[in-house]
């Protein structure tokens, strides 16, 4: 309190400044004492008024915007007007930081993977992010302060939300039964809540197809092994003659490459799924695959069948060649497997005018009705389960070829008729084919029976 004792000691000596004046004027008239007192009181008037108009001042700047200087004073008034603006420039200072702070908290919740959205003791919505009113289907703007369970019919939800039992989030279906979501209830604050969305639909997925997967798998192991156990049961306690032996055997050893040929694949497949994405810079020539898939499809057809091989002139991928050798494997042996006898089977190299290029086997086998064509590569799916059996499929040869042409940045592509056979096309990116010249009595097509 500094300032009392300067600004009282400066009103006592210019009222006793005017008292002094006041008396040695009525000295002058004869009334001494009278001029004292007016003098002094007009004194004090003076100091009251100059002192009421620097405050003023002050109060007219403080009752303005506040975007300027305070008046320049001195004194009481100047300070006083010193230390406001000071404060004003503090709690600016402090409101601002506090609003960045708001602005990237909010800006941190939006990028959240998560939905975020806020109820009042109301359950009324106070705010969300944009991915929670992706997820429910909401305004983020005109639907705040609507009741959430007005917008978010779902029985599951309400009777979630009215239960108050939150320790574990609840499913729901997306907006217009699409999707699948989780929402977790947390309360926080008096009697508010926060709700956390997230879209489990590709994780539902996901766990559908392991749980389908592991399934399939103990099925299509637990058939070969049930008849090998029954074999073995039959050679241990029944007297079989030679014939009969032999008989049992050839069928246990189909059986036991049945199981060899399905852990095969499900190896070749873990080893796809886990390993990074093949080479550009190693070139395998298609007329080395070529050899290879020609040979397994005559040793598997058995002269039964007429083939068209056309693999082009100098051709090569760049891959792994194992992989690659196993998909157009895989492609030509099932032609083969689902053409009768004296069917014809095709193999077709083409560059698209994009600079891909396309590798397309065709059979003239029965065909496949247009609602299995989008499920063909899944794992064991099969449009005749007895009929794949008796081929000795396992139904994961799809599934690699999909694979395969993905991690080649390609892609499979099945096109089919019922009654008028199928074809199967591996894509390739023109990143990964090139083509060089070949001597002109190389052969390009060849035809076998």
């Amino acid at each position: 309190m500094f300032w009392i004792a300067p600004r009282t000691l400066l009103s006592a000596l210019i009222t006793a400044l005017g008292a002094a004046v006041g008396h040695w004027l009525g000295r002058g008239w004869g009334q001494a004492l009278l001029g004292t007192g007016l003098g002094a009181v007009l004194a004090a008037l003076l100091v009251t008024l100059l002192d009421s108009g620097r405050g003023g001042r002050v109060l007219r700047w403080l009752s303005g915007p506040l975007d300027g200087p305070p008046p320049h004073l001195v004194g009481f008034w100047g300070e006083a007007a010193t230390r406001v603006e000071r404060a004003l420039r503090q709690r600016d200072r402090a409101a601002l930081a506090e609003r960045e702070q708001h602005t990237q908290f909010l800006a941190a919740i939006e990028a959240s993977p998560n939905g975020v959205l806020l109820l009042d003791a109301a359950e009324q919505i106070a705010w969300c992010n944009g991915l929670a009113a992706q997820h429910l289907g909401l305004d983020p703007v005109r639907d705040l302060r609507q009741r959430i369970t007005n917008l978010v019919r779902s029985p599951d939800f309400v009777a979630h939300l009215q239960a108050r039992r939150f320790d574990q989030p609840v499913k729901i279906k997306g907006p217009l039964g699409r999707g699948l979501l989780s929402v977790m209830v947390q309360p926080y604050g008096d009697g508010h809540y926060l709700l956390l969305t997230q879209d489990i639909t590709e994780r539902e997925r996901i766990e559908a197809t392991k749980r389908d997967f592991v399934a399939n798998v103990s099925h299509e192991i637990r058939t070969p092994l049930t008849v090998l156990a029954g074999f073995i049961e039959t050679m241990a306690s029944l007297p079989l003659n030679e014939q009969e032996r032999q008989r049992v055997l050839v069928l246990m050893g189909q059986q036991s490459r049945r199981m060899q040929s399905l852990v095969a694949d499900l190896l070749t497949l873990a080893s796809l799924e886990g390993s990074a994405p093949p080479a550009k810079d190693q070139w395998v020539p298609l007329s080395r695959l070529a050899q290879t898939v020609e040979a397994d499809a005559k040793g598997l057809s058995g002269g039964k069948h007429e083939f068209v091989f056309g693999w082009g002139r100098g051709a090569s991928l760049a891959g792994n060649e194992t992989e690659l050798l196993s998909a157009i494997t895989n492609l030509v042996s099932n032609a083969v497997r689902y053409t009768p006898a004296r069917g014809k089977i095709a193999v077709e190299w083409s560059r698209r005018d994009d600079g891909s290029a396309e590798l397309v086997v065709r059979d003239s086998g029965p065909g496949i009705a247009p609602e299995h064509l989008p499920r063909l590569a899944e794992r064991f799916y099969r449009v005749d389960g007895s009929r794949s059996r008796d081929t000795g499929g396992t139904g994961l040869g799809l599934a690699i070829v999909k694979h395969v042409a993905q991690r080649h940045g390609g892609e499979l592509l099945i096109s089919s008729e019922v009654g008028r056979g199928s074809a199967f096309s591996l894509v390739f990116p023109p990143s990964r084919v090139r083509e060089q010249a070949e001597p002109a009595d190389a052969p390009a097509l060849s035809t076998q029976g």
